[in-house]
């Protein structure tokens, strides 16, 4: 499970800096205060829950993060 996650969080570091947003800037765009964001990011906080995590597995699937089509945020 540990390194879906980081896959995800290091797909959405990727994609902020690519758009030049700033942890402040996604604060403001999720409603959430930046130090949040940061422990979302940092891996602290956010992780997908186990029992999910159960079932992916067993059904063969993993959680990916990609860019939408259509570019938008």
């Amino acid at each position: 499970m540990n390194g879906m996650n980081e896959q995800v969080r290091h797909t959405v570091r990727a994609r902020m800096k690519a758009q030049g947003i700033t942890q402040i800037e996604l604060g403001e765009l999720v409603g959430m205060a930046q130090p949040n964001v940061q422990r979302l990011l940092s891996g602290r906080v956010g992780a997908v829950p186990d029992s999910w995590q159960k079932v992916l597995d067993a059904l063969g699937l993993e959680l990916v993060a990609v860019p939408k089509k259509d570019g938008a945020s």
